[in-house]
């Protein structure tokens, strides 16, 4: 005969094997992330910048709109009204459009380790940002983890010996970090009253994004004639690292905290520079190592401190 404490084992049994399936999903969709820093850096060398952004973006929502359709997404957005509608069209504009088109950009002139150094900024801009726009106040904590993250910084590009290509490639993360921290803000609003499913949102703001992505592209780059290795490119990042691993995603945070999710989320910081070393040459220094430490743990204390 079982006791109440047998089952209540067994329950906790199975809720801390859930829990460390859902952290182990986690880090598998930021190494899958972390990837396509190095992908997409190869995939440069033969298609143009914002085409490729385009391309990634758009079949990543052809992939998805099939999920979207079955469980009924176009009836959810008939009944939006309009300012939902131009939340989730800005949504599109910003996260997807602007955001990854400076970083495809940018990844050009920079490495594949400071392009995910400077995103990794997005809490402190967003705790910014949401002063104006959300009436919301920093705490006194996050001004100091958000010092670190400036430190960090500093300590990273130290000694400031930046060419003009790099300066150009900063300007652009610049306009994308931006981008990105107003994005968050953004997603705030078109997920918070629930009208749209997760799914729905990210495959109609990134329908829109891509749509804007790739016809830009197209009139300004061009659709170049892509080898098949530049193919298979676009597919792994659009099926895989896009469509794939945001579904994933999605399913840890019905099981993990935000805190946990902002952990595991920003050990990107340390794997795409491993995967630079690694993949693409790209050299590391003590300094470098120690201003992304810095950075890392002050964008983590930011979002703690946020939270609390």
């Amino acid at each position: 005969m079982r006791t109440h404490a047998d089952t209540t084992e067994t329950a906790g049994g199975l809720s801390g094997s859930k829990r460390t399936r859902a952290v182990f999903e986690a880090l598998f969709v930021t190494v899958l992330w972390s990837s396509s820093y190095v992908l997409i850096k190869v995939g440069l060398e033969e298609i143009p910048a914002v085409t490729f952004a385009g391309l990634r973006y758009g079949v990543a929502t052809v992939v998805l709109v099939p999920l979207f359709l079955r469980g009924g997404g176009h009836r959810s957005v008939r009944r939006l009204e309009r300012r939902e509608l131009a939340v989730l069209l800005a949504l599109g504009l910003f996260m997807y459009a602007i955001t990854q088109g400076a970083q495809f950009l940018a990844l050009q002139y920079l490495r594949a380790a400071t392009v995910s150094l400077l995103l990794t900024f997005t809490p402190a801009v967003v705790a910014l940002c949401s002063v104006p726009l959300l009436g919301e106040r920093a705490s006194r904590r996050q001004w100091l983890w958000m010092a670190v993250l400036f430190v960090g910084v500093g300590v990273y590009f130290y000694p400031f010996d930046l060419g003009v290509l790099a300066l150009v490639g900063l300007g652009i993360m610049a306009v994308g970090l931006l981008s990105n921290a107003l994005a968050s803000i953004l997603g705030r609003y078109a997920n918070r009253d629930g009208t749209l499913s997760a799914l729905g949102v990210t495959t109609v703001s990134m329908g829109v994004g891509s749509a804007l992505l790739l016809g830009t592209g197209i009139a300004v780059q061009g659709l170049p004639s892509l080898s098949l290795r530049s193919w298979a490119i676009v597919l792994w990042l659009a099926v895989v690292n896009t469509a794939f691993a945001f579904t994933l995603w999605n399913r840890t945070l019905q099981t993990l905290t935000a805190t946990e999710s902002s952990v595991i989320n920003n050990t990107m910081l340390v794997q795409v520079a491993l995967l630079g070393w690694i993949f693409l040459g790209e050299s590391l220094t003590l300094t470098d190592g120690l201003g992304m430490a810095a950075v890392l743990a002050g964008a983590l204390l930011v979002q703690v401190a946020g939270r609390r």
